[in-house]
């Protein structure tokens, strides 16, 4: 499948990590999502119910990377894959990026460390 939706550098505030720090203060979280699906329905016939809408991925998003916390960005990466896939019918494929923004390592100065998963709906 060539057709995605894509949803780049969502930007959130969570309480994910291994560390306690982490999942006491919080910090910041960036995320990339590439939703596969077929577009030419929604291309010829100009209306929502033909594709998934980027505003509800948005949301659907945002509740997972705000809700629970996990220890693991890997943990977060799958959460939001399995959802999208049980809950958007015509998505084939998805490709999740999650970002951990200025990460606290010790002695590193690092923009940011991430994750990406690819998942495919089974047959």
């Amino acid at each position: 499948m060539s057709d995605r939706i894509l949803l780049r550098g969502m930007e959130f505030y969570a309480y994910h990590g291994v560390h306690p720090e982490e999942r006491r203060l919080g910090q910041r979280f960036a995320v990339d999502l590439e939703v596969e699906l077929d577009l030419a329905p929604a291309g010829r016939s100009d209306t929502l119910e033909t594709t998934v809408n980027y505003g509800t991925l948005y949301h659907t998003v945002r509740a997972i990377v705000e809700g629970e916390p996990r220890q693991l960005i890997e943990a977060l990466a799958e959460a939001i894959a399995r959802t999208i896939l049980a809950d958007y019918p015509l998505v084939q494929a998805v490709t999740v990026r999650v970002w951990k923004l200025a990460p606290p390592i010790a002695g590193a100065h690092l923009e940011r460390v991430g994750v990406e998963i690819r998942r495919v709906r089974d047959a």
